[in-house]
């Protein structure tokens, strides 16, 4: 029953095409103009609504001229806000939150948290969603692992989360350095859980098991979208792959929770990204982020919707009823968004 509210939420808030559903208790639901006989959808179809349909791709309703409500964020700033960014810029280190313009910065900050980005702030892929630049990176900072811990220790976290940049450019792919800052932080901040957001190494096992081998508390890599938009989306990465990588980090160290992330609203189908969500069952996957897509500039890919609050809820409980520890779905979820928040709320034993 969830997943068929969903998808009638779904094409109902996005589609040209106007639908409404009667539910079990004979109300409308979600509240669209339309024609409905038996409690099932009944689209009003035009010639080009029915190419579009034969197509599999949907029609999506324009745009509104500004953001939702649920996206509005206070700008950042506050005495923790400030102090974070200064103690980055002494030590000399970047963060997702700010090279990736992420919408929770200050709310996050504000808390004393953030996600740390190692091996430089520049990626050798260029993904259309990204707001990260891309190009040929400079060499890599061997003291950065340190630095990364020591920042940890003053902030006195007890959850870390470090992320990176795609480095195809080293014969590790950067493995190397996030294992370094995951002992790092072990040794100089004990009793702090270390999360780790890892490209896809281009699926080395090598890379892989070389930062599995640090013992990070949790092993998260994001799936980011469906297998159809990934030519599109994230031209250098594989959806397959990604099914690999989660397959043998659970064959290799059974014991470490893993967690990916997707991001809606870049025209993916609902039904997609509930496969995709059961791919990742599969897989053994235990922790899903889903949030909502938000282009950086004109130069990404388009914004195909703006997902609802509902849409995001009614997702969670599929995901639950999947069998995920936990699923962080919302609009301004983003992968390490109340990072330790979702440790506690899967049940995740950290030591």
């Amino acid at each position: 029953m969830v997943a068929q509210r969903l998808a009638t939420a779904t094409e109902a808030s996005r589609n040209g095409i106007a639908y409404r559903c009667v539910d079990a208790n004979g109300g409308n639901w979600p509240r669209r103009p339309c024609v409905s006989t038996s409690g099932h959808l009944e689209p009003r179809t035009t010639l080009a609504d029915t190419l579009y349909q034969i197509l599999g791709r949907r029609r999506a309703a324009p745009l509104p001229e500004r953001k939702p409500s649920w996206l509005k964020v206070r700008a950042p700033g506050g005495p923790n806000y400030s102090r974070l960014k200064h103690l980055m810029r002494e030590l000399d280190l970047h963060t997702v939150c700010e090279e990736a313009h992420c919408p929770n910065v200050g709310e996050c900050w504000e808390h004393g948290t953030a996600t740390f980005m190692v091996l430089g702030d520049v990626c050798t892929r260029n993904c259309a969603y990204c707001a990260v630049a891309h190009g040929r990176p400079p060499r890599y900072d061997i003291e950065e692992p340190g630095r990364v811990a020591q920042a940890i220790a003053e902030m006195q976290l007890r959850h870390a989360v470090i992320t990176s940049v795609d480095r195809d450019d080293l014969p590790d792919f950067g493995a190397y350095i996030f294992a370094e800052t995951i002992r790092q932080i072990h040794e100089q901040v004990p009793g702090c859980s270390v999360e780790v957001l890892v490209p896809d190494f281009q699926g080395n096992e090598a890379s892989i098991r070389t930062v599995l081998d640090a013992r990070p508390e949790i092993y998260n890599h994001n799936t980011e979208t469906v297998p159809r938009l990934y030519k599109r989306c994230r031209p250098g990465g594989r959806y397959e792959r990604v099914m690999g990588i989660f397959r043998y980090v659970k064959s290799y160290a059974p014991d470490i929770p893993t967690k990916t992330g997707i991001i809606l609203g870049m025209g993916e189908t609902i039904e997609e990204v509930l496969v995709t969500m059961r791919d990742l069952r599969k897989v053994d996957v235990d922790i899903l982020t889903l949030g909502q897509y938000l282009r950086p500039s004109a130069d990404h890919i388009p914004l195909d919707r703006y997902v609802t609050p509902e849409e995001f809820a009614l997702l969670r409980q599929e995901g639950l009823a999947m069998g995920f520890r936990h699923v962080e779905s919302g609009p301004l979820v983003r992968s390490s968004y109340h990072a330790w928040e979702q440790v506690q709320a899967a049940n995740l034993v950290i030591p």
